[in-house]
Parts: C-alpha cells; structure tokens; sequence
C-alpha cells in the first residue's frame, strides 16, 4: 500500500529543516553560485571564439585543399568545430570557476588575520 505519491511528495516539500545555515553558509553559496555563472559567461565567450576561429579554416581547407575535400565529410567538419568548441569552454570555465575560488578564499583568509 504505502504512502499515495502527492501526499508523500506534500509532505517532503513542507517538512521543516531541522538544520539552520548560518549566514557565513548563505554567503559562500552565494559566492559559489557568482563564480558558476562567472564561469558560464567566461566559457561561452570563449567556445564563441574558438567556434570562429575553427570553423573559418576548417571550411577554407574543405574548399580548396584535395585531402580535407576527399576526406573530410559535414560530419567530420562538425565534429572539428565542435570538439574544440566544447573543450574550450569547459577549460575556460574550469580555469574561471577555479580562479574566482582561489580569490574568494584569499578574501576570506585575509579577512580572518586583520
């Protein structure tokens, strides 16, 4: 039998915490949450960038070069553009999400000492 699911899913979404965040919690996921979308920002610019940058050289040698004309099918110009795309947004903001933790753990560090 057990519980029906919209009375059980009521009483899960109103339950009331038994543990409080302090403040200091509030603010360092606040922090994170400003970080993530720093990250988001600084990796989408980038793979925007990197997008262009590949896609007019890859489509230039399709055009004009043998090999990449005899070898190099849409899917295989989509999958270069994208790969490097994609690998440069996650390395642009794994290096910002990482830089923006280090500065708020220096803030914080500082702060303790003065």
């Amino acid at each position: 039998m057990g519980i029906p699911m919209d009375i059980r899913d009521a009483w899960v979404n109103h339950r009331s915490h038994l543990v409080i965040p302090s403040p200091d919690e509030d603010l360092k996921f606040l922090r994170s949450q400003m970080c993530t979308q720093e990250g988001v920002r600084e990796g989408v610019k980038s793979a925007s960038i990197a997008c262009v940058a590949t896609a007019v050289p890859t489509l230039i040698a399709v055009r004009t070069i043998p090999w990449a004309k005899a070898n190099l099918n849409y899917t295989a110009q989509a999958l270069i553009i994208s790969a490097v795309s994609i690998a440069a947004y996650f390395i642009t903001a794994d290096k910002t999400i990482l830089e923006c933790a280090r500065r708020n753990t220096r803030t914080l560090y500082d702060k303790q000492q003065s």
